[in-house]
């Protein structure tokens, strides 16, 4: 199914803790220098920081690195972490007497899972995330399943585990579309068996994805790609996109590789083309992290949605 690192230059760094009343973690996708983002957001419960930021008509395109974690808005705290580490490397937009990263990120609600509702993700968490990233080769193989921002992540309400996933596409001309989901949803896969019961208190929910191209996109492009992207959703899970979850997709264009653009006609089909693609490898990353979890775990009844180790 590939990996959202087969887009070149991108790079994936997992952090999670799993034990002393921690069940969460903290998942960054580091991209190359120069790459483009935007973000949409359909879900009706998110838990985002700096999105607005990549809105087409703000002032900075470019995106230092993204932030998925656990800990619902308090973990939302580990992406100072992440924007401590691209400061120390000089990642960051140029203003006077330095840098100002630009690190967007999201979280999953996964709040007293591991026993300790205080034990969520740190500012720690996301600077060795990003350095986990940043040490990764290109083209490596990306942790799926219970790791990262997914390692607390239950689905179909907190009945069978969720985790994180990833596919990727390569189309005929040259460009390559990758995503990385962590999927922490109210719904389940279509075909899914559904469970006689579920948990009545368990409303908050979301799935997170990243999707990455090569190809050159401006912000305006990004936005229309991750809002085409959340067609992916949609199609892995049943329901999506409810009052009870926190449904979000970044893209980010690293620009190596020209669409054709030679007249409207190509334009429209080259970006028709590329985020079709986008949808469909969501779907795939979804999936994948669906099933990277269900191969080493039972379902969350098996062992109480709040407590013990995943097996």
């Amino acid at each position: 199914m590939g990996a959202i690192t087969d887009v070149p230059g991108i790079r994936v760094g997992h952090v999670q803790k799993s034990d002393d009343g921690w069940l969460t973690g903290v998942t960054v996708v580091l991209p190359p220098p120069g790459t483009v983002g935007s973000v949409e957001v359909q879900g009706g419960g998110p838990a985002t920081h700096e999105t607005d930021a990549l809105d087409p008509t703000t002032l900075v395109s470019t995106v230092h690195a993204i932030v998925l974690t656990g800990g619902s808005a308090y973990g939302l705290a580990s992406a100072g972490g992440a924007q401590r580490w691209c400061e120390e490397h000089g990642r960051g937009f140029p203003v006077p007497g330095g840098v100002v990263p630009i690190v967007p990120a999201a979280a999953i609600f996964d709040l007293g899972r591991g026993g300790d509702f205080k034990a969520r993700p740190t500012p720690d968490m996301g600077y060795a995330a990003t350095a986990a990233a940043a040490a990764e080769q290109d083209g490596h193989d990306v942790g799926r399943g219970n790791v990262g921002a997914g390692t607390g992540a239950l689905i179909g309400r907190r009945q069978f585990k969720g985790g994180a996933g990833t596919a990727s596409i390569a189309l005929d001309n040259g460009v390559i579309v990758g995503a990385l989901a962590i999927v922490n949803a109210l719904g389940l896969p279509f075909g899914f068996e559904k469970p006689d019961h579920h948990d009545a208190d368990a409303p908050l929910n979301t799935t997170l994805v990243v999707v990455a191209t090569n190809a050159v996109l401006d912000v305006a492009e990004c936005k229309r790609t991750a809002s085409a992207s959340h067609a992916g959703i949609a199609r892995a899970l049943n329901p999506s996109h409810t009052l009870a979850d926190g449904d979000t997709v970044f893209c980010l264009a690293t620009g190596a590789v020209h669409l054709d653009r030679s007249d409207e006609a190509a334009r429209q089909l080259s970006l028709i083309t590329l985020q079709s693609a986008a949808a469909d490898v969501v779907r795939l990353a979804i999936l994948d992290g669906v099933a990277s979890a269900q191969a080493v775990s039972t379902p969350a009844g098996d062992y109480g949605a709040y407590g013990g180790e995943m097996r």
